[in-house]
């Protein structure tokens, strides 16, 4: 039970942050009502989120007694961002948003800046977003807020990471699915988490479900998906404090009873971890009515209640009511400075929850300790006769990553259950799978502290992988191809905010999101149409250019390369598609660390060139168009041998761009130098054509250029038809050679009709024997 002190100070604080959350929605000027308010003193567009806010500002009050109270570290993870005002009033009532911008001074002046700059041209944003202190979620999509906290809470076990939740935010897939990240946190090595469910009854129009369930019902729902529930709701504000209060104390107890069971007795059997359940009206303590119509406690009150203030008097007349009954003159002196009541509840330093170090987690990030490449690299003596897969010889380098973390727990890989499928089992022997539920004699790997972590949930992977990421920590997401198009939407959130992070100095570089995608289109072929999608790269190239890197790697050694270089950069997101199938090996460590560096290149071996100009340029880009583009440039070799061949490959794809679009694009000087300005190119691509013309349109020899690559002719056939079908083969390769180099239709339509005749000859045999032809299966290169 609070103290009549403790509630007075509580209240104070909370009646404080509403006002300021309030004035940013509406006021410009006037910040302390030392004067009738006026349409002038009315920002001309109101915009902002008001029905979510009190619950909030209700939420960070009470976090900021617990934490001052017990001397907790602890992040918040505000679900229902878009109430924006409320967590920018509590960073500024702490005192860190001014400490972040020493211009929003904690006074008058200050809380004017605060109020105009709101959603404002040149200020900030309305939701919560990278420009707040103390956040890591961007608050405009929803549901991904409960997956962000417990990835926050990976390897953190003095952390409280508390999640607000909105009850329109649960109605999401991806928070669904979040309920069940409770089965994979560690009492032992991992913080804890605290869900507070805030049910406020009502979405931008319409009821939310689990608001409108029965209690009953509602605790049956959230005890099965393994949580003990507590239990808040009201009207009356004190009656609230109070209940607030001895519900954060009660699951705050449970939680250390849990962790120090766990750490000094050891784990026995699955936790059951707290959460709040917080019932409160829509629009708290704003206006009851608007123009007859009743809007406390409903989906009115979602963004700004009263919405003619500058033209209605009546409006204007009920803000200014509205704002009075805060008091604000018992909560700020006549400077504008918090009263002593107000700030009594708030944690100092880096406990404030706007300033703890956990939201900015470049602070605490480490450099991984990342062993010499060659300790993993495969020999490769000639180009083109050995065969390795490059996602094994990637999992003992993961491994020895996870080894070398072992006691400073700061590594992780995540997927959606395919770790082995996609060859990268040797991390088992370093670590296992995180797994808090049942073990049966069957299971393998499974570990209760475990640095993998795997659920069939794309969007908990995504989720839990950018929450340990945006608190100084490093990963790695593996997943099949076709399937990560599942967090489409969620690396789009994820490139925004890296983008606007790094231009905020205070905000430190995170380590950069690295997407591993294997069993990838060209080798689904057992799969079939289902499972064959190569486009997240063009999504991911649509995106930010300082923010994204593409990478394509033809064979182990390149694919080890790119892995290191990922996993040092900062601020990225970096995409690697790879294979998890036997794989030639074309270059030594040596040239793959040069050619990588480069990004793209001449593969001199492979090409007839010999110091002049080339004919025709075959250039390539991942593993299964590299081998066929080889095969071509064999072909092309016994049959043309006067022809002069260029082979190019291109490991990263956003080299193809102008320079002054990428930082790694290539000047029009250095593209014409590789590509030529006149003569044809024949591209095989790993994925949809257009993307190659996209990149490289305004180029001198764009005319030139015909791409071969992914065309949606997926099926489930043996792997050489995959290419046949998508006319990615070696035989099509060179009829395009021959099509396009003038003067070789006539000259070498007989090579030509070879080439039509292969392809002829392999239809019918996979149609009888279900393999691919011998001189297909049993090729390797020779020059």
């Amino acid at each position: 039970m609070l103290r009549d002190d403790e509630l007075r100070n509580l209240d104070a604080h909370w009646r404080a942050a509403n006002y300021l959350a309030a004035g940013q929605i509406y006021l410009m000027a006037n910040p302390l009502l030392t004067e009738p308010l006026k349409p002038e003193h009315i920002k001309p567009r109101l915009l902002g989120h008001w029905g979510t806010s009190p619950g909030l500002t209700l939420v960070y009050t009470h976090l900021n007694r617990v934490i001052k109270a017990r001397g907790l570290d602890a992040l918040c993870v505000w679900g229902p961002g878009h109430g924006g005002p409320a967590v920018l009033a509590g960073s500024w009532l702490d005192g860190s948003y001014t400490d972040t911008y020493p211009d929003v001074s904690r006074d008058a002046a200050g809380m004017e800046r605060l109020f105009r700059q709101f959603s404002f041209p040149g200020g900030v944003p309305s939701h919560v977003a990278p420009e707040t202190p103390g956040s890591i979620h961007e608050g405009g999509e929803l549901g991904y807020s409960l997956a962000h906290a417990y990835g926050a809470a990976l390897d953190n076990p003095g952390l409280l990471v508390a999640c607000v939740i909105g009850d329109g935010e649960a109605e999401t897939g991806p928070l669904a699915a979040s309920w069940h990240a409770n089965k994979f946190l560690d009492p032992v090595h991992d913080g804890a988490v605290l869900p507070v469910l805030h049910l406020n009854g009502y979405k931008i129009a319409n009821p939310t479900v689990l608001s409108r369930l029965p209690e009953p019902e509602l605790d049956e729902l959230l005890r099965g998906y393994g949580h003990e529930p507590l239990y808040v709701s009201g009207h009356d504000p004190a009656q609230v404090h109070h209940a607030l209060a001895d519900a954060m104390d009660q699951a705050l107890d449970l939680i250390g009873v849990m962790q120090s069971t766990a750490r000094e007795d050891g784990v026995a059997e699955r936790v059951h971890w707290p959460m709040i359940v917080l019932r409160t009206p829509k629009g708290w303590t704003g206006p009851a009515e608007v123009d007859g119509e009743p809007v406390e406690g409903t989906w009115r009150a979602h963004q700004v209640p009263l919405s003619g203030v500058r033209e209605n008097p009546e409006h204007l007349r009920q803000l200014e009511a509205w704002l009075r009954s805060y008091r604000p003159e018992e909560l700020f002196g006549p400077d504008g400075r918090p009263t002593a009541d107000v700030l009594a509840c708030v944690p100092e330093g880096t406990r404030r929850l706007g300033a703890t170090p956990h939201a900015n987690g470049g602070l605490l990030l480490r450099e991984l300790p990342l062993r010499d490449l060659d300790l993993f690299a495969v020999p490769v003596d000639k180009p083109g006769t050995s065969l390795h897969e490059p996602t094994r010889v990637l999992g003992d380098f993961l491994a020895q990553i996870m080894n070398d973390t072992r006691l400073r727990r700061d590594f992780r890989i995540v997927g959606p259950d395919e770790t082995a499928s996609n060859r990268l089992q040797a991390v088992f022997g370093a670590s296992g799978k995180a797994w808090q539920g049942d073990l049966l004699p069957v299971d393998e790997h499974l570990d209760r502290h475990g640095r993998v972590l795997e659920i069939l949930s794309e969007h908990l992977c995504q989720g839990w992988l950018e929450g340990y990421l945006l608190t100084g920590r490093h990963g790695l997401f593996s997943c099949y191809e076709a399937f990560v198009h599942i967090v489409d939407s969620m690396v789009n959130q994820h490139i925004k905010w890296l983008r606007t992070s790094r231009e905020l100095p205070w905000r430190a570089p995170i380590a950069s999101l690295n997407y591993l995608l294997t069993s990838h289109v060209w080798r689904q072929d057992h799969n079939g149409f289902s499972h064959q999608d190569p486009g997240f790269v063009d999504h991911v190239l649509n995106k930010s250019p300082e923010v994204v890197r593409v990478h394509l790697p033809p064979d182990a050694n390149t694919l080890l390369c790119v892995a290191d270089h990922a996993l040092r950069s900062r601020d990225h997101v970096n995409v690697i598609v790879a294979g998890k199938q036997p794989c030639f090996d074309w270059l030594p460590m040596d040239q793959a660390r040069t050619h990588c560096a480069r990004g793209a290149g001449i593969w001199d071996w492979a090409g007839t060139e010999n110091g002049g100009e080339p004919d025709v340029v075959l250039a390539c880009a991942g593993d299964v168009p590299t081998q066929e583009v080889l095969a071509a440039a064999q072909l092309l070799r016994r049959h043309l041998p006067s022809l002069t061949v260029r082979v190019v490959n291109v490991v990263d794809m956003t080299r193809l761009l102008p320079r002054e679009e990428h930082p790694h694009g290539m000047s029009d000087f250095e593209y014409d130098g590789l590509f030529t300005p006149d003569k044809p190119v024949i591209f095989a691509y790993h994925g949809y054509p257009w993307l190659i013309h996209r990149l490289t349109y305004r180029r001198t020899g764009h005319k030139n250029l015909h791409v071969r690559g992914y065309k949606e002719s997926g099926t489930t056939t043996t792997p050489f038809d995959m290419v046949v079908r998508n006319d990615l083969d070696r035989y099509r390769l060179v009829m395009d050679v021959i099509d396009r180099v003038p003067g070789l239709p006539v000259h070498a339509a007989s090579v030509r009709q070879t080439m039509t005749d292969a392809r002829t000859r392999h239809h019918a045999w996979i149609r009888e024997h279900g393999t691919d032809l011998p001189e297909i299966a049993d090729w390797t290169w020779d020059a």
